[in-house]
């Protein structure tokens, strides 16, 4: 994510875990003929850090346009050094082959919706504001949210609120909506908040946060199939890093992290036998685990910056090419 933008009249963004990420990094991005690849850009906070502390090249991957066109401006200063694409991240394969190269030194994910999609109200990711009902990450393609609420079957919505959203209340918000939307179809964010509140118990909207918090997230990942994307990316990633290579991953939520570390520790695991005195050449794992689980954000980084809060970060070297 990006850190506060020159243009005053833009919201604050502020990276996170960023001296991590770069610490993480940097150490695979040594020389001029190094490559990194953020699959993530956003507004390419991460990707100038580690564009001004090491001489590496970037790849910057996103499946937003107006993302790329604000993080192109932001990254303009490095010149040839920088080449965007219009991608999401499971297409890494073909982006590197346009580009002719076989493998690179470092990747980064930063999952999730980004700042500049929720500060933008139009776009419908916040249930704070009223906005079409979109959730798009890319506008130019795929279905809205609108046309999930209105279109899908109700046990279709309760699954995907349940699955995605880890919603107590999934039936009745799907029945809710199934009513509702036979009298009126839904069109904007506000009608749809509201009505979750209401098909929630009052006593357990006094307590975790807006009550349509769940759905919404539900609905963004069906509308982006964040979750089948990962599971796309990120073997596909691993498979594109060098040896010595390093990768890092935050997530948000424990659906992506729960993809993201059963990969990361599939490749990192040895499959000899626990009782064989040494391990052969060639039987070791693929990964090296960098970080032990995952790393939350400081208690200080939460306070100045509290889209830091639910963060978990993955790292992994490439010890070997897989046999």
């Amino acid at each position: 994510m990006g850190s506060s933008n020159s243009d005053t009249s833009e919201p604050a963004h502020v990276p996170v875990l960023l001296e991590r990420c770069v610490g993480l990094l940097a150490p695979s991005l040594a020389s001029p003929e190094s490559v990194f690849v953020d699959c993530t850009l956003g507004m390419g906070g991460h990707a100038e850090a580690l564009l001004a502390q090491t001489p590496a090249r970037l790849v910057g991957l996103d499946r937003d346009p107006e993302a790329l066109r604000r993080s192109s401006a932001r990254l303009a200063p490095f010149g040839e050094r920088v080449t965007l694409v219009h991608a999401v991240y499971d297409e890494l394969p073909a982006v590197l082959g346009d580009l002719g190269l076989a493998s690179v030194q470092g990747i980064l994910f930063d999952l999730g919706v980004s700042s500049l999609q929720l500060d933008q109200a139009d776009r419908g990711f916040s249930y704070a504001q009223d906005a079409p009902l979109d959730m798009r990450m890319d506008p130019t393609a795929g279905i809205s949210a609108a046309e999930v609420v209105n279109g899908y079957e109700g046990k279709a919505l309760a699954r995907l609120l349940k699955e995605y959203g880890d919603e107590r209340f999934a039936s009745r918000i799907a029945d809710a909506i199934v009513r509702e939307r036979a009298r009126q179809p839904f069109t904007h964010t506000a009608r749809l908040a509201e009505l979750v509140r209401e098909s929630i118990p009052a006593a357990t909207r006094r307590t975790g946060g807006h009550p349509a918090k769940r759905t919404f997230q539900a609905l963004r990942i069906e509308v982006n199939d964040e979750l089948g994307v990962l599971r796309r990316a990120i073997p596909a990633a691993l498979d594109a890093l060098s040896v010595g290579g390093r990768i890092v991953v935050m997530s948000y939520q424990s659906l992506e992290d729960k993809i993201v570390k059963a990969e990361l520790v599939r490749r990192s695991t040895s499959e000899v036998p626990v009782d064989l005195p040494f391990v052969p050449e060639g039987a070791q794992p693929e990964l090296t685990l960098l970080v032990r689980g995952s790393q939350q954000a400081s208690e200080d980084e939460v306070a100045a910056n509290p889209r830091a809060q639910s963060v978990r970060l993955r790292a992994a070297e490439r010890s070997r090419v897989a046999a």
